[in-house]
């Protein structure tokens, strides 16, 4: 039998200082120090799912909300941030824990999920039924919409309403943000 693993679901106002540090200790471990200031930014004020063990936390994921436009229409999306897991708990179901947690909020109160995928990361989302955007993206920067070319193919969403289903190889623009916009 597999080991249990308990997921707390909390928004970033129910994090206190200790929680805060370690999570972002966990993403400056896990992202080799490449997890800049605004992408801590980007990981702040949405839901979190976190796992504690021993009085520290071993894994990480969040959930923000963004606007992404599809056609001309801004849709609400839940946008995924800040997944990692310990070294030491790596492959043992953690990232799956945490995303079943992300997914339901996601499922719950968005109308599509998004994400921007390490390529390590691709297989493990699309076995979660997350799908690759294959058209062009942009972001609606301060200037107007740019296109972000290094960007494509790094993009997956995540359908969670019927009334919602975006042509995966038309173009997807993202609302700005400081650092990385996807």
């Amino acid at each position: 039998m597999g080991i249990v693993i308990n997921v707390r679901t909390v928004h970033t106002a129910g994090l206190d200082d200790d929680e805060l540090r370690q999570i972002r200790t966990l993403l400056d471990e896990a992202f080799e120090g490449s997890f800049t200031a605004a992408d801590w930014d980007h990981t702040l004020g949405g839901m979190h799912a976190v796992v504690h063990e021993d009085g520290s936390i071993v894994a990480h994921g969040a959930v923000v909300q963004r606007r992404l436009i599809h056609r001309g229409r801004a849709i609400r999306t839940g946008y995924v941030e800040g997944v990692a897991v310990r070294a030491d708990r790596r492959r043992q179901g953690y990232a799956a824990a945490v995303m079943n947690e992300l997914e339901r909020i996601i499922r719950t109160a968005y109308r599509l999920g998004a994400l921007s995928a390490s390529d390590r990361a691709v297989g493990f989302y699309l076995a979660r039924q997350w799908r690759a955007w294959k058209g062009p993206t942009s972001v609606l920067a301060p200037s107007g919409i740019t296109r972000t070319p290094e960007d494509d193919g790094s993009t997956f969403v995540l359908f969670t309403d019927s009334e919602v289903r975006p042509e995966v190889t038309d173009a997807l623009i993202c609302d700005w943000r400081e650092g990385d916009v996807w």
